[in-house]
C-alpha cells in the first residue's frame, strides 16, 4: 500500500494533509528517519524568532516529525525503536530550544517517565521536573523560564500545540514549587518520599544542564535501596491494586495501557525487578523497559520464556497504543468498541479483520497477566501458630518483636512456620530451628530481608538446610544477611565459579562507585562474601573436595588483593608514578600454599622493586593503605584479617621491602624457620615482574646445600616449640598440632625440601603437601607406600579439619583410635625422614 494510504487510515493526518499538501513529502516511500540533526537545524534557525514564530515552529516541526513517523511505521519500515527514538529526540531538541529562548540553559529539565527512558510514544504528555543549580534566593528566575518553556510548548495555538506538559511529579506535586535545586529535592526524598515516587523517578533522566552526575547521586539511593529491596512487591502490589480499583471504576478494562495485561503491568514487571535490585547491581538500573527485561533474563531474575512473551507483548501493545493515538493525535489507550475504528485499528496493525486482531491481542494481554501473576502473586494461606521451641518463645517476647511495624511482624508470623516446616527436613530440626530464630532476629527490624524470605519459599528452604548441616554456615549468613540473595536461584547457587566473571563483576562494581570509597570497600566485602557463600554451598552437597574449595578460595583471595592493588594505588594521594605500582603482594602460609579456609588469616609481605628515590615512601602508604582496605571492619565486616609478621625481620621490620632487601636479607639473616616458609611462598597479585623476582629468589634460596644434621636440628626445635604452645588435655587427638598431624607432615615435606632441592630442584615447585610428598617418593627420598599413606592421612586430617570447622569447633579434635592408622604412619614418616637425620631418638621426641 502507498504510505498515503497507509496514513489516510488517520483522521488526524488527512486533515493536516488538506491543510497542509506539501507535508505529503513527508510520507515519501524514500524518506529517511528523521534525524536528530535535522530537527536541532530547523529549531536553529528560529534563533530570532520571538515567543509566535518560535511556538509556531516548535508545531509545525512536530508536525512533519509525526507524519514521517507514522508513514515509516504504517509502512513497516519504522520499528518500535525508532518511533519512541524519534519522538524523545523531538522533545529534548525542543526543550533545548525553549531554554535558550528563555536565556536560561542551565536549568536542569528531569525527563520522567517514558521521555526518561527514550520510550516517549507519538501523543504523549512529557512529565518533566525542573532542577536550578543555584540557591533558595535564585529560585524566581529559573521559575520564570519554567513558565515560559510550558507555555512555548503546551498552549494551543491554531497550529496546535507541541507537547502537553505534565509537572505533578515535582516534589509536592501541585502544591510544591515550579522549580527546585538539588537540596531540597534531597530533602523531600528523605523526609516526605513516598514508595510510589521511587517508581516515578525509575527512569528519570537529566535532559538539559550540567547536573546529571550530581542528580544522580541525589536521586539514585532514593530510587535503589542497597539492600535487595523484596519489600517494594508489597508496595507495587497495593499500587497496581490502587490502579485497578480506579480501571474497574472507570470501566477501563479495554484500556492498553491500564487494563488488565497491559502495557502497566509490562512495566510494573520490569521495575519491580529492578527495584529490588538494582541497588546490588548497578547494570539493573537502565531505563528501556524491553533492555531491562532482556538483563533480567540473562541474569537468571527473570525465567527467559517470561522475558520473550513479556517483550513480544510489549511491543505489540505498544505498536497498538500508536495506532490508536495515530487516528486522531490524542492521548488515547482505549480499544474501540465497534463501528469504524476497530476496522482502521485492525488494518493499521496488519490484520484482515478486527476478531483476528482481537484474538491476537487477548494472547498477549492473557501472557502478561500470566507473568505478573507469577511475579506479584502473594501467599493468601491463614496465618499458622508458631510452633514451640525455647528459642522462638524468646523471640516471640521480645522487645524487638514488639516494636516491629505491622508489616515486618505480618511476615515474621508467616516466615516462622514455614521455617518449622523446612527445618523437619534437616538432621536436627531443633538445632536448626534455633539457628534460624538467631538469623530471623538478625533480620527482623530490616523488612527487606524478611520480604525475601516471605516471598520466596524456595529460599526459605535453602536457608534450613544450609544452616540445618553447619552451625558456622549459619552464623556466616546471620552476620551477613545480604548473602541470602544467594539463595534465590539453585542454578546460580550451585553454578561452577567462574573466577573470570567475578572479576568483571567487581571491578564494574568498583567502577560504578569510584567516589564512594566506603562504598567501594563494602562491594569488596560483599561480592567477596557471595562467592564463599556460593562454594560454601556447594561445599555442604558434596560438590567440591577440600582440596578443591581451598584451590578455589585461595583464587578469589588473590583477586579480591588485586582489585585491592589497584584501589587502593588509584586512590594514593601523591603518587611518584602514573602507571601501575612496581609492587606486589607475596602470600605464606595457607595462601601461599592455596590451602585457605572460609576464615583463614592471609599472611602476606609487601615487596617492591623501583628505583624511583621516593619509592620507599609511596609503597610503604600504599602498604599500610592496603592493609587498612582489607582488614577495616565496615557494615559489610572485614575483607579478611591479615598476619604480615613473615616480612623481614617480622614484626619490628618495615611493612614493605624492596626486592634486593629481601633478597640480602634471606640470604644472610633469614632464620631456618624464614625458610621453611618460603618453602609455602608465592606471588599472589600486582606486579608479576615484582612476582617473579620473588620467585627467582624463593627459588635459589631453597637450592642452597645445608647440612642435613643441622638443618634437621634447627627444625625439630622449631616443632618443640609449637608443640608447647599448643597443649592438649582433652584426651582427643588434635589432627593439627599433636604429634603424628598436619604439622608433622608439613614439617616433613619442608625438611625434604630444604634439604634435597640443591640435587632435586622439582622440589622447590610450590605444589602443596600432597603432590610434594609423591615427588619425593618418586625421587626416592622416601619410601612410596609410606608416602601414599601420609598423602591420605594428610587428606583425612585435613577433611576432618574442615568438618569440624563447620559446625563451630574450636579445636580440630576427635578421638585418638578413630585416627590412629593416621597417626602411625605420620610417626613412621617422621622417624624415617627427621630423626636420623638429627640422630635423634628413634620416636622423633
Amino acid at each position: 500500500m502507498d504510505p498515503i494510504e497507509e496514513i489516510s487510515r488517520s483522521r488526524y493526518a488527512r486533515r493536516l494533509l488538506d491543510a497542509h499538501p506539501e507535508l505529503c513529502a513527508e510520507a515519501d516511500r524514500a524518506a529517511p528517519p528523521f534525524a536528530r540533526a535535522a530537527m536541532q537545524a530547523e529549531l536553529a534557525a528560529g534563533a530570532g524568532d520571538d515567543l509566535t514564530a518560535l511556538q509556531r515552529r516548535l508545531r509545525r516541526l512536530r508536525q512533519r516529525v509525526l507524519l514521517r513517523v507514522m508513514a515509516r511505521d504504517l509502512s513497516g519500515r519504522a520499528g518500535l525503536d525508532e518511533v519512541c527514538a524519534t519522538m524523545s529526540d523531538l522533545a529534548e531538541c525542543s526543550l533545548e530550544a525553549c531554554l535558550r529562548f528563555a536565556g536560561c540553559e542551565d536549568l536542569v529539565v528531569v525527563g520522567m517517565g517514558k521521555l526518561g527512558g527514550r520510550e516517549l510514544n507519538v501523543s504523549s504528555d512529557i512529565d518533566l521536573v525542573f532542577v536550578h543549580p543555584g540557591d533558595a534566593e535564585a529560585r524566581s528566575r529559573y521559575e520564570r523560564a519554567g513558565r515560559m518553556l510550558i507555555k512555548l510548548l503546551s498552549e494551543t495555538t491554531e497550529d496546535g500545540f507541541a507537547f502537553r506538559v505534565d509537572m505533578r511529579l515535582r516534589p509536592y506535586g501541585d502544591s510544591g514549587p515550579l522549580v527546585c535545586n538539588l537540596e531540597y529535592l534531597e530533602a523531600y526524598f528523605i523526609a516526605h518520599g513516598r514508595e510510589w515516587e521511587r517508581y516515578a523517578w525509575i527512569k528519570a533522566r537529566a535532559l538539559t544542564g550540567s547536573l546529571e552526575r550530581e542528580l544522580s547521586a541525589v536521586v539514585r539511593p532514593f530510587v535503589f535501596r542497597k539492600y535487595l529491596d523484596y519489600a517494594t512487591l508489597g508496595a507495587m502490589r497495593r499500587l497496581h491494586t490502587e490502579v485497578r480499583r480506579e480501571v474497574e471504576r472507570r470501566e477501563l478494562a479495554g484500556n492498553v495501557k491500564l487494563g488488565p495485561g497491559g502495557i502497566r503491568e509490562v512495566e510494573f514487571v520490569a521495575q519491580a525487578l529492578q527495584l529490588i535490585r538494582g541497588g546490588r547491581d548497578a547494570g539493573l538500573t537502565v531505563k528501556p523497559t524491553l533492555q531491562v527485561l532482556s538483563l533480567l533474563s540473562q541474569k537468571n531474575l527473570l525465567p527467559e520464556q517470561a522475558a520473550k512473551d513479556l517483550c513480544e507483548a510489549y511491543v505489540f501493545l505498544r505498536n497498538v497504543e500508536h495506532r490508536l493515538q495515530y487516528l486522531d493525535d490524542a492521548q488515547r489507550h482505549d480499544l474501540p468498541e465497534e463501528g469504524e475504528d476497530c476496522e482502521l485499528l485492525a488494518g493499521m496493525c496488519g490484520f484482515a479483520s478486527w476478531n483476528s486482531f482481537a484474538e491476537t491481542l487477548d494472547g498477549h494481554r492473557a501472557a502478561v497477566t500470566r507473568h505478573f501473576q507469577a511475579v506479584f502473586a502473594e501467599d493468601k494461606q491463614q496465618i499458622e501458630a508458631w510452633p514451640e521451641h525455647p528459642r522462638l518463645a524468646a523471640l516471640r517476647a521480645s522487645q524487638r518483636y514488639a516494636t516491629l511495624p505491622e508489616d515486618s511482624r505480618r511476615r515474621l508470623d508467616a516466615v516462622v512456620p514455614a521455617l518449622a516446616r523446612a527445618a523437619a527436613a534437616t538432621p536436627d530440626p531443633a538445632a536448626t530451628i534455633a539457628r534460624g530464630a538467631d538469623l530471623l532476629e538478625a533480620i527482623a527490624s530490616r523488612a527487606a530481608y524478611l520480604a525475601l524470605l516471605a516471598e520466596n519459599p524456595p529460599a526459605l528452604e535453602r536457608v534450613a538446610r544450609i544452616i540445618g548441616v553447619s552451625s558456622w554456615a549459619a552464623q556466616f549468613v546471620t552476620r551477613h544477611p545480604l548473602l541470602l540473595d544467594e539463595l534465590l536461584d539453585d542454578r546460580v547457587l550451585y553454578a561452577p565459579i567462574e573466577l573470570e566473571s567475578f572479576s568483571r563483576n567487581l571491578r564494574a562494581q568498583l567502577a560504578a562507585h569510584r567516589d564512594d570509597a566506603e562504598r567501594q570497600m563494602n562491594d569488596l566485602r560483599e561480592l567477596h562474601q557471595a562467592q564463599v557463600f556460593r562454594l560454601l554451598a556447594q561445599d555442604l552437597v558434596g560438590l567440591l573436595t577440600v582440596e578443591k574449595l581451598a584451590d578455589h578460595l585461595s583464587a578469589l583471595a588473590d583477586l579480591t588483593l588485586e582489585a585491592s592493588i589497584e584501589l587502593t594505588w588509584s586512590q594514593l594521594s601523591r603518587r611518584h608514578r602514573d602507571g601501575a605500582p612496581r609492587f606486589a603482594v607475596i602470600g605464606y602460609g595457607k595462601l601461599g600454599g592455596k590451602e585457605l579456609g572460609y576464615a583463614s588469616d592471609l599472611d602476606i609481605i609487601f615487596l617492591y622493586d623501583d628505583p624511583d628515590e621516593r619509592a620507599p615512601e609511596a609503597y610503604a602508604r600504599l602498604a599500610q593503605r592496603m592493609n587498612h582496605w582489607l582488614t577495616t571492619h565496615t557494615s559489610a565486616g572485614v575483607l579478611f584479617d591479615t598476619d604480615l609478621r613473615l616480612r623481614p625481620s617480622g614484626a619490628s621490620g618495615l611493612m614493605v621491602s624492596s626486592i634486593e632487601a629481601f633478597e640480602g636479607y634471606q640470604e644472610k639473616d633469614a632464620w631456618v624457620w624464614e625458610h621453611q616458609a618460603l618453602t609455602r611462598a608465592r606471588y599472589c597479585a600486582g606486579d608479576r615482574k615484582v612476582g617473579s623476582a620473588f620467585e627467582s629468589i624463593r627459588q635459589r634460596i631453597l637450592k642452597r646445600k645445608r647440612d642435613q644434621p643441622d638443618l634437621a636440628r634447627e627444625i625439630l626445635a622449631m616443632r618443640e616449640k609449637m608443640h608447647a604452645a599448643h597443649p592438649n588435655k582433652s584426651g582427643l587427638f588434635d589432627v593439627k598440632h599433636d604429634r603424628g598431624g598436619m604439622i608433622d607432615i608439613e614439617f616433613t615435606v619442608q625438611f625434604l625440601v630444604l634439604a634435597h632441592s640443591h640435587q632435586h630442584a622439582s622440589l622447590t615447585a610450590n605444589l602443596g603437601n600432597i603432590a610434594l610428598l609423591g615427588m619425593a617418593a618418586g625421587l626416592g627420598l622416601i619410601p612410596a607406600a609410606l608416602a601414599e599413606r601420609c598423602r591420605e592421612a594428610y587428606r583425612e586430617f585435613r577433611r576432618l579439619q574442615h568438618a569440624l570447622r563447620l559446625n563451630g569447633a574450636q579445636y580440630a579434635r576427635v578421638p585418638a583410635d578413630a585416627v590412629a592408622a593416621q597417626v602411625g604412619s605420620v610417626r613412621e614418616l617422621w622417624r624415617t625422614v627427621l630423626a636420623p637425620a638429627a640422630q635423634a631418638t628413634a620416636d622423633g621426641t
